[in-house]
């Protein structure tokens, strides 16, 4: 087996200085991975081998199964009512092996990945990759707490009996400010770089573990095992309507918000990252729609009402943070967050909350190389479990020579057509359109009205008031 050791990266060698593993009651344990993985080599993606992760298996397309494969009688791509093969939902053929990202791309809707189906019919959907996968035990958290605040309290006890949280000053500051990427920015596979002005070339062996989040890893019931049965609906949803009804809602499409896992999930999260340390607050600011996030310090949580807040107790889009500082590791705790879904990942509850760890890496002479940054989710409504994600910040370099960075604002063009999909609605026309209210899953609503009409819904398990 290969460890990839969060917190500790011991296996970059010469590139970054060594770090032994971090004895810790809630951070950085180790991730343990298949003998033989690499990084990010083509054959261990799941829906995907050219020109990235989104095609799928070029022996199996035009529907057919790949050889030693039996087909179901009917699966996702064929099917007239998802709902009533929740039996074959754990199967990975009701999704012909494709990964989640693959299946969100199937119809060709990113630039970057070409489509899997013919002659705009589902059942000729190509299939993925059946003999891979990346372990549930890989993606769900080591660690013992429930919940984020008893992680959180675990971590800051911890803290406080070797003399912390350590009260920074502006000259005692650990100096981050500048620009990161992570691995989609600077290219999976070999050659990737890291560290500013070029950096040095790190090899894939050494790289962050899969980023599972993204969808491109795993196979559809490994997601499905994580999450409770509503919301194993939820996702199956979904992707019913992205690759049989194409009807896809990426809240991009709509001018929608993004919501807090976007930061997470594809080439709309921070990719590109920006960070200013200052006394008293940790900005980051990277992603689609200026995604910007304050660490508060010396705050602690309002926890009377309906989740822990900081100010008005009413969800937002990427929530509330607070933290400490241990040393030059950043501990941080968020809650108030807007339940919501991000395309490929899974929906997610306003019961979400996460810990983070931002843990510095160096090379050898001493330069910063970058952040770790480790994430542990905590969402009793949506996850049977909390999971955990491991990513890596490379330094780019110092703010003063980054490029401009530019307001992103979104001026809608699409909206929900008579047959309920996207339509492109030209400069200067008049349109009719229906408003849908943000905050109760516009994009089932419209999935509802528009394609189940003849299906066997379930009564909802919760109500759609997400205030309670």
């Amino acid at each position: 087996m290969v460890l990839f050791v969060a917190g500790a990266f011991a296996n970059w060698g010469t590139h970054v200085s060594a770090q032994q593993p971090q004895k810790s009651v809630g951070r950085g344990w180790p991730v343990t991975m298949a003998t033989g993985y690499t990084g990010y080599p083509e054959d261990s993606l799941v829906g995907a081998v050219t020109p990235w992760y989104y095609t799928t298996n070029p022996t199996a397309t035009g529907g057919k199964a790949p050889a030693g494969v039996q087909p179901l009688p009917r699966d996702i791509f064929t099917s007239k009512d998802f709902y009533v093969d929740r039996d074959l939902w754990m199967d990975k053929r009701y999704y012909r092996c494709n990964s989640p990202i693959a299946l969100d791309s199937s119809w060709g809707d990113y630039s970057s990945g070409p489509k899997s189906i013919d002659n705009s019919d589902p059942a000729t959907a190509a299939w993925g990759h059946c003999e891979r996968d990346y372990a549930r035990d890989s993606i769900v958290s080591p660690y013992p707490f429930k919940t984020a605040q008893a992680h959180y309290d675990a971590l800051l006890a911890e803290t406080r009996s070797h003399g912390g949280p350590t009260n920074h000053t502006k000259a005692t500051l650990p100096d981050w400010n500048g620009r990161y990427s992570t691995g989609l920015s600077l290219g999976f596979g070999r050659g990737r770089r890291a560290g500013g002005g070029g950096g040095t070339a790190v090899p894939p062996e050494y790289a962050e573990p899969p980023q599972w989040i993204m969808g491109w890893a795993t196979q559809m019931p490994t997601m499905l095992s994580l999450l409770t049965p509503e919301y194993q609906k939820r996702y199956v949803q979904q992707m019913y309507h992205k690759v049989n009804s194409n009807a896809a809602q990426f809240s991009g499409m709509f001018c929608r918000p993004e919501g807090l896992l976007r930061w997470w999930s594809g080439p709309g999260g921070p990719n590109t990252l920006d960070v200013m340390v200052v006394p008293g607050r940790v900005q980051f600011l990277g992603g689609t729609e200026n995604a910007m996030r304050h660490v508060q310090f010396d705050r602690s949580f309002d926890l009377k009402g309906s989740g822990p807040h900081l100010g008005t107790d009413a969800p937002s889009w990427l929530g509330e943070t607070i933290g400490f500082w241990d040393g030059d590791t950043l501990i941080t705790w968020t809650a108030n967050v807007q339940g919501w879904f991000t395309h490929a990942s899974w929906e997610y509850s306003n019961r979400m909350q996460l810990v983070e760890i931002w843990s510095p890496r160096k090379f050898a002479d001493g330069r910063l190389a970058g952040i770790e940054h480790e994430t542990i989710f905590y969402d009793p409504e949506a996850l049977t479990q909390p999971v955990r994600a491991i990513r890596f910040f490379a330094r780019r370099g110092d703010l003063k020579d980054a490029p401009v960075f530019h307001l992103d604002h979104c001026n809608q063009t699409i909206f929900v057509g008579k047959d309920g999909r996207g339509t492109r609605a030209a400069n200067g026309t008049t349109i009719q359109y229906k408003v849908y209210d943000l905050y109760d899953r516009p994009w089932a609503r419209i999935w509802e009205e528009y394609f189940e009409k003849d299906m066997q819904r379930p009564k909802e398990a919760d109500p759609a008031d997400i205030f309670k």
